[in-house]
């Protein structure tokens, strides 16, 4: 009965009460549609123009929304009845990217990032000789170098209540901190909207408040790293998206959200999206109705801002436009900025789910209820990127959604994204099904690679120049190697189906692959118990320790486990299964860290019906020697913890002594947590210095 009501809470979530007006077909349809009548996808955008076109937009978003059990999916595809205008935009070329770091610095490490050249934001940098740490509420800037004289030069402590910082870069001459900011503002009443004059006198009294956030990026002068000299700020309405840094180009984004309900139905005024450059001007500057830009054939309450900053030009004032619609998952070039967005549409209507019985103590069978039928897909929009800004040049969609920033990738002016679509619970045509779509610079369809691993879904993608590279995972995991050369003809050139799962996969030269995930088993279910009435009986999949495989796929149509791995037991986790930048990976030294969080069995239970969850034992870096000939080498470990911390820690460990990130400076690895620095020498691991940031 628990399993039952398991798989219907399941079930719940994604079941659809939909209403949409005017909508478009399903995705797949849309694209292949445009193609047979050779209509191009990309126009100029239209603009909203005037309050009055903004609510005619916005009822129609309201009355479009995708709600899924009690929660609201805004992303509907919904259609204005306002018809593009303007003359097809022509596509830039765009150079080959997809190129990754293989190496690193001889003298000093750098943050991982997917494409290079794109530069990402993290919480801890470093330049050689400095190490930048985003701490909690504050900015500390240690010099590390040398090792025996490491010392805190600058800390910066902020105000929770006006401002928090997030993540960081770092160039020869600037450090730009970036997190959110917040204030109070009071929002004005409707006057179209009637209202008595005791609610006129009470919204006199009480006027309606909200909490308005931003993105807030505060750029300083890396002269003297003991005085930082604040150079100016900038700031954008909403909530933190993502930033890139390219050269000396900043570029932010941010969604600000708007509350149709309030706007539609309780007279609130909209609010216009506003940015703040200290250069110009200490106050916010709204950016006026005619100025701002709406995707006709995607609308989401939100406004999406991208500005850009060239921190060379120091007279220069930041450049921001807004967008009516939203921005989820980022992907850079060194060109080009894709934003990606989740949308759903309903195809049918649900079968009626069946009647109780009375007096009926028995479920119904979980095949009796049928779940709305619906079509995922996933929005794109393409800005190329220059020192003149980030300017609006196409617009279009695939089926299926993403999994994050690696699931997309630019390369020979192309662009190739990786879905899925449908759920690993569903059947016949709702199963999940994987899927790969090449695109040219207008988000025209060029090729595709469909139904990749029925009823499995996407944990990892890697594409690299030619090839991709997935991994997909329900009960065993199908490592794919894709053949992308031919953009008009993509092809799957072999598999190799291993237990286990990758996360994340990082390339380590052209035909061998590093996995970071973690180790599965499968067991056969034995009995009955909670198995209902019409379910077939099958094996499930449990997850273990953390594994590292590398795989080469020198034979692409034979692709092998060459070597693995595996760390802990079952609750064993690592930072870089979730965040690529807690990696630090020198191929030309094989030098391979990252933090672990060790969980171990220490009394096991002979024959259980499920692994066992181990307990806390261990938090800190792992270090190893990488190479071809003799595989994962594991040179030591690092932890911050001490013999108290450890008797504290219980079940898990939570507390500023968890290593976040590795890095090393010449012959030096550091090893940074919020709580303390530590210095060992990179060839023997034996300590050489700490430093005590928190005490």
């Amino acid at each position: 009965m628990k399993r039952f009501w398991y798989m219907l809470g399941l079930l719940s979530v994604f079941t659809i009460a939909i209403t949409i007006n005017n909508m478009n077909k399903p995705p797949k349809q849309s694209i292949a549609m445009a193609q047979e009548q050779g209509l191009p996808q990309v126009q100029s955008l239209p603009v909203i123009g005037s309050v009055e076109k903004l609510r005619s937009i916005l009822e129609t978003v309201e009355s479009s929304r995708v709600y899924m059990g009690e929660g609201v999916v805004t992303g509907a595809i919904a259609r204005d009845n306002i018809t593009n205008s303007g003359a097809v935009k022509s596509a830039d070329p765009a150079p080959a990217t997809s190129s990754v770091p293989l190496g690193g610095n001889t003298d000093f490490s750098a943050t991982n990032i997917q494409v290079t050249g794109v530069d990402e934001a993290d919480i801890i940098k470093n330049d050689g000789k400095y190490i930048y740490q985003v701490n909690n509420q504050e900015l500390i800037i240690t010099q590390a170098d040398p090792s025996d004289q490491m010392k805190i030069v600058q800390r910066i402590s902020f105000k929770e209540s006006e401002f928090s910082p997030r993540e960081l870069f770092v160039d020869d001459q600037h450090l730009i901190l970036i997190g959110n900011a917040g204030y109070q503002e009071v929002l004005p009443a409707n006057p179209a909207i009637d209202q008595s004059t005791e609610e006129q006198s009470k919204s006199m009294i009480y006027p309606p408040i909200a909490h308005k956030s931003t993105v807030k990026a505060i750029i300083y002068d890396l002269a003297d790293k003991s005085n930082l000299t604040k150079i100016r700020e900038v700031e954008l309405d909403g909530d933190y998206i993502s930033s890139r840094k390219i050269g000396s180009t900043l570029y932010l984004m941010a969604n600000k959200y708007l509350n149709t309900y309030q706007i539609m139905n309780q007279g609130l005024e909209p609010s216009l999206p506003s940015y703040r450059d200290t250069l110009s001007n200490e106050e916010f500057v709204s950016i006026d109705y005619p100025n701002i830009h709406y995707f006709p054939n995607f609308i989401e309450p939100n406004y999406l801002l991208i500005a850009s900053l060239n921190l060379d030009q120091k007279d220069q004032e930041m450049k921001v436009s807004s967008y009516l619609g939203s921005g989820q998952n980022i992907y850079a070039s060194t060109s080009n900025l894709y934003v990606a967005v989740t949308q759903y549409e309903r195809i049918e209507e649900p079968s009626p789910l069946p009647q109780a019985v009375p007096n009926s103590s028995v479920a119904p069978a979980i095949g009796q209820i049928h779940p709305s039928s619906f079509d995922s897909a996933t929005a794109l929009y393409r800005f190329s990127l220059d020192q003149d800004g980030a300017e609006f040049k196409a617009q279009g969609n695939v089926p299926g959604t993403i999994l994050n920033q690696f699931s997309m990738d630019e390369y020979n002016g192309h662009f190739r994204i990786a879905t899925t679509k449908g759920q690993i619970w569903g059947s016949e045509e709702n199963t999940s099904k994987n899927n790969v779509y090449i695109l040219d610079q207008t988000l025209q369809l060029l090729g595709k690679i469909e139904d990749i691993a029925p009823g499995e879904r996407i944990y990892s993608i890697r594409f690299m120049g030619d090839r991709g590279y997935m991994v997909t995972f329900k009960n065993v995991d199908p490592f794919f190697v894709l053949d992308l050369k031919d953009p008009v003809a993509p092809k799957i050139l072999g598999a190799l189906k291993i237990p286990g799962y990758s996360d994340y996969l990082h390339p380590y030269d052209e035909n061998h692959i590093i996995g970071f995930g973690k180790e599965t088993v499968e067991l056969s279910q034995t009995n009955d118990q909670g198995i209902l009435p019409g379910t077939p009986r099958g094996s499930n999949a449990y997850y273990l320790g953390m594994k590292l495989a590398v795989f080469d796929v020198t034979d692409v149509s034979n692709p092998v486990e060459m070597f693995k791995t595996t760390i802990g037991d079952r609750g064993t986790d690592s930072e870089v299964l979730h965040n690529h930048k807690a990696l630090l990976f020198n191929k030309d030294t094989g030098l391979l860290s990252f933090p672990v969080t060790l969980m171990e069995v220490k009394n096991p239970v002979t024959n259980p019906s499920v692994p066992q969850y181990g307990t806390f034992s261990f938090q800190g870096a792992y270090v190893y020697h990488f190479d071809l000939n003799s595989g994962f080498t594991l040179r030591g470990k690092i932890s911050h913890l001490e013999q108290t911390d450890l008797l504290k820690a219980g079940q898990q460990y939570y507390g500023s002594k968890s290593i976040e990130r590795i890095l090393y400076i010449k012959n030096t690895l550091y090893t940074v947590s919020k709580g303390v620095i530590k210095a060992n020498d990179l060839a023997s691991l034996q300590e050489k210095n700490r430093l005590i940031l928190n005490p």
